[in-house]
């Protein structure tokens, strides 16, 4: 099969792999389709959260990707979750399923992360992490990573289940029953703008954004947001507190890893609110902890997303709770994945989120070579 390898930093190669067999647990999906995430751009970039072989992901014939969605083709012994043929999408974790935080359903926080690459008969499987993700043909997954998806639902959509199953991660760590609740998410990306769209359709109310673009914030409006902030135009704790009568909200998602983002949701927050955070700085920031102690704020931290959330996530999808199309702007072909990132990377065109699709074309013309 095609794959991209990551060789050294920002250096992504096209060569050829063994098309890799399922085991116990496992199906091999064919991919159709991958979305580029912008933590995908920070391991062919920097490295981490990757960890191949305990390490860095460099030159390891690592293959990174990992919000995308396909068709099985192939069923691991024992595997009669799933039939061949079917259209699903998948989520990224697969936990040991042995360690203290497996057994407590906190999967995506296994403490096997990263020790397994080349050997997951005994540890944490996390596609595009520590194991081959999806800017390739073909991919194992865990059974317990798949999502099936009905065929009204377009390739391009399934790959943004994943992004709405973070947000959706969110909302349920912040305490999940949000409906008639105030919620601010701050950070128009593709996380914060389904992070708007979950939230409104589990019955927040109101709904805040913020952010720097005008028509990131005018999408969030479509999206659900009941008011939009300009964070370039206005303060947006007195702006926030202004639109909610006075009175701080309930929740707050924080999907920016701006450096003061953590200190400005804190401030926008009742006495006793909660804070998701599901964005992070490249550098330390300073954080105001005795407010957060003096309030009783509450600070939880995700990754990726957890209990199942993304089955959640495109249940809402499949039930046309909200569009999540409208953050895809962009398509290639699997050959011009550096052309993707490159338009992922530098918002050319104002790309939100950038997908790669292999045709059936493509894969006549590999399965002819």
């Amino acid at each position: 099969m095609r794959a991209w390898v990551l060789g050294d930093p920002d250096q992504i190669v096209l060569t050829e792999k063994s098309v890799p067999a399922p085991k116990r647990a496992e199906v091999l999906v064919r991919i159709d389709a991958v979305a580029i995430c912008a933590t995908d751009l920070e391991i062919i970039h920097r490295g981490p959260p990757a960890q191949i072989e305990g390490g860095l992901p460099f030159n390891k014939n690592f293959t990174p990707g990992h919000e995308y969605m396909g068709t099985v083709v192939a069923l691991g012994p024992g595997v009669d979750e799933y039939k061949i043929g079917q259209r699903v999408t998948v989520e990224i974790h697969a936990g040991c399923g042995q360690c203290k935080r497996c057994r407590q359903g906190m999967y995506t926080s296994c403490h096997n992360y990263g020790l397994n690459y080349g050997e997951v008969d005994k540890g944490h499987r996390a596609n595009g992490f520590t194991t081959d993700g999806g800017f390739a043909e073909y991919a194992i997954n865990n059974i317990n990573t798949i999502i099936p998806v009905g065929d009204d639902m377009s390739d391009e959509e399934a790959t943004l289940v994943v992004t709405a199953g973070t947000a959706m991660y969110g909302l349920t760590e912040l305490g999940g029953l949000v409906a008639g609740e105030s919620v601010a998410v701050l950070g128009p990306g593709p996380i914060g703008l389904l992070g708007v769209a979950v939230a409104k359709s589990l019955g927040a109310n109101p709904v805040f954004l913020t952010g720097t673009r005008d028509n990131r914030l005018q999408m969030g409006r479509e999206l659900g947001a009941d008011h939009v902030v300009n964070v370039k135009d206005e303060d947006p704790v007195e702006a926030i507190r202004g639109l909610n009568g006075g009175k701080g909200i309930d929740y707050v998602i924080e999907c920016s890893g701006a450096p003061n983002a953590i200190n400005e949701a804190a401030r926008m927050l009742n006495r006793g609110g909660r804070i998701c955070l599901a964005a992070f700085p490249h550098e330390p920031v300073e954080i105001d902890v005795a407010y957060l102690v003096r309030n009783n704020i509450y600070l939880f931290g995700i990754r990726g997303e957890g209990k199942s959330a993304t089955h959640r996530a495109e249940a809402f999808m499949a039930q046309k709770r909200f569009d999540a199309t409208k953050i895809h702007t962009h398509t290639f072909p699997l050959v011009d994945l550096p052309t993707a990132l490159k338009y992922a990377r530098e918002r050319i065109e104002d790309a939100i989120k950038v997908v790669v699709k292999v045709s059936d074309t493509e894969y006549a013309r590999a399965a002819a070579e």
